[in-house]
């Protein structure tokens, strides 16, 4: 509005001031014309001689409000008035008369100044009916909209608008509450799926945890089968008799050594076997723990060591006293994987060993898992931890087992990856946030 109205208060304003004053050069020359017809008929010779001339010029310059007026004759012009004085001149016959004209005249300001309050009333009546013609057909509905935005995105399953304003914006406004519509809905559907993936991560996470303790259970037969044995044939000696009570003695305390021995182990598979409740489950421990690393790493251990497999390899535990945010039956899983696998690729070697290590950096927890086996192939590194990639013999592996530790360390929000660096074997490093 000020481009648009200072130009045309200016353009108006010396419009007026050029009309005015051409209006008052027209007064002046019709003043100055009726003022020289009054004289047109003196004789000029004789109104130079005569005495009563000049002053009756005089009376009618001072009758008439004009500058000056002559008659000229052959002997020069006869006057009255100020004639050095500039304005307007009309001449009749012999006559000349002249009217001043102010090139300064103030009669165009009150006109001005009138025009100018004008513009100024209707330039604010004009700011305050767009204000409220924006406000009720674009600022309302806009806000009103972005609060139904803000609606939805703090939880609200519906949008709710006003269908008003302008016709665009009940347009925008239809097309946000179809388009709300459609993700709240494809939103139900993707949680369903996600759903459905953790139902079948879990199962896998369990299958392979259920093929973790089959290899366990195979390993500690033979393991389980020399106490037994032992146990059956001190028992028959006891039963056939004729055995001192000293003997005896020694036989029960040995088969309670043996006893024991089994129970250790079978009770270290069933801890190990047993499902995590389902509260833990639902409410998400599973990936926030916490997990003493140690204690953990003392446990794969244990279960390793009835392994026919295992009893040539040199394990070694290294590990600080930290905590790492994760259910401790998740990272006993983890581990027990990496190690089976380094059990299997170390096979046949003849320096076999075993290192798990574990520190605390900053806010995370670094684990370490190597071993002295011939390393991951080169053209399987960069996809090991998909599903279904195996180095094993067909038959032996079905490639899950690295697949599910990624899923449970990163469930963990943690990370899993191949010291692709480390060359005498593999090397497997995890990092856990720390508690």
């Amino acid at each position: 509005m000020t481009l648009a109205f200072v130009p045309l208060f200016f353009a108006v304003a010396s419009l007026t001031r050029v009309a005015l004053h051409g209006a008052q050069v027209d007064a002046a020359r019709a003043l100055a014309h009726a003022a020289a017809s009054r004289v047109s008929g003196v004789d000029p010779t004789a109104c130079a001689k005569e005495s009563w001339c000049k002053p009756e010029l005089e009376r009618i310059v001072s009758e008439d409000a004009i500058t000056s007026l002559c008659v000229v004759g052959d002997d020069g012009p006869t006057c009255a008035g100020d004639t050095s004085a500039s304005g307007v001149a009309a001449s009749v016959g012999h006559a000349v008369a002249r009217v001043h004209v102010d090139e300064r005249d103030d009669r165009a300001a009150p006109l001005v100044r009138l025009f100018g309050v004008y513009m100024t009333a209707f330039a604010l009546a004009l700011a305050f009916t767009v204000y409220v013609a924006l406000t009720r057909l674009i600022v309302k509905p806009v806000e009103a909209l972005a609060r139904a935005t803000d609606r939805v995105a703090n939880g609200a399953r519906k949008i709710e608008t006003d269908a008003a304003g302008a016709r665009e914006l009940v347009e925008l406004s239809h097309s946000v509450s179809a388009m709300t519509a459609r993700l709240i809905a494809d939103e139900e559907v993707l949680r369903k799926k996600v759903e459905e993936l953790e139902g079948a991560q879990a199962q896998i996470v369990r299958s392979e945890r259920l093929a973790s303790v089959g290899r366990l259970a195979a390993g500690m037969a033979h393991e389980i089968g020399n106490p037994i044995t032992a146990i059956l044939g001190m028992q028959d000696l006891m039963i056939a008799g004729d055995v001192p009570q000293e003997e005896t003695n020694d036989y029960v305390r040995r088969m309670h050594k043996e006893t024991e021995r089994v129970h250790g182990i079978l009770r270290d598979l069933l801890d190990f076997a047993r499902p995590e409740s389902q509260d833990a489950s639902a409410s998400g421990a599973i990936s926030r723990g916490p997990a003493r690393v140690r204690d953990v790493m003392r446990d794969v251990a244990a279960l390793l060591a009835p392994q026919k497999a295992m009893r040539e390899v040199d394990v070694k535990v290294d590990a600080d006293d930290a905590s790492a945010a994760i259910a401790p039956e998740r990272l006993t899983q983890v581990l027990l994987n990496l190690a089976l696998n380094a059990g299997d690729a170390m096979e046949g070697r003849s320096d076999k060993k075993l290192a798990m290590r574990a520190k605390k950096i900053g806010a995370r927890v670094r684990i370490e898992i190597e071993d002295t086996g011939p390393g991951v192939p080169a053209s399987v590194r960069e996809k090991i931890f998909l599903p279904f990639v195996t180095t094993k013999e067909v038959g032996k592996g079905t490639g899950l087992g690295l697949a599910v530790c990624r899923g449970i360390v990163e469930a963990a929000q943690g990370t899993i990856e191949l010291d692709a660096q480390y060359t005498r074997g593999a090397r497997f490093v995890i990092t856990l946030p720390a508690v």
